[in-house]
């Protein structure tokens, strides 16, 4: 009896390999960067590295879905807990965040099932989602601005 064909019917099918020399993105001149790892148009899931430098902040915010944070290098101040190197911190869909804090130069995977809200005192400030990302990746690629606006000093 033949096996079973398991051939994809989707002949567009391909691993996505972000090399490890794929340029970060500065999204706050000296503080902040990102490097978009992936995003997907068709859950809009999305991927990134992100690398603060000590003291940047990033503006509260709220979680449209839930998220996953691995911190590969230093220390982030995140509601009233402290992540360090290897600390793993899974957020739940709609979890309210207060301002995040790189206590050291800090480098973190984050992988996100959806978009975030940044909001402040006055209303909802920012609005980030794969399709923001995918934006900002190819606005990076022709040396355009680049910049996120969602740092607590914006």
């Amino acid at each position: 009896m033949p096996l079973q064909d398991i051939t994809p019917i989707n002949d567009q099918l391909a691993d996505i390999i972000v090399r490890a020399d794929e340029p970060w993105i500065e999204t706050e001149p000296g503080m902040a960067w990102m490097k978009v790892l992936w995003t997907g148009a068709e859950t809009g899931r999305w991927v990134a590295l992100f690398r603060w430098s000590k003291g940047y902040t990033a503006a509260p915010h709220k979680h449209l879905s839930d998220a996953h944070t691995y911190i590969l290098k230093g220390k982030l101040q995140v509601r009233d807990g402290i992540l360090n190197t290897g600390d793993y911190d899974y957020e739940p869909n709609g979890v309210l965040h207060g301002e995040t804090v790189a206590l050291e130069d800090t480098e973190y995977l984050f992988i996100c099932e959806g978009p975030v809200l940044f909001y402040d005192k006055d209303g909802l400030t920012n609005y980030l989602s794969w399709e923001e990302l995918a934006r900002m990746k190819e606005a990076a690629k022709s040396g355009q601005d680049t910049k996120l606006n969602v740092s607590a000093a914006t």
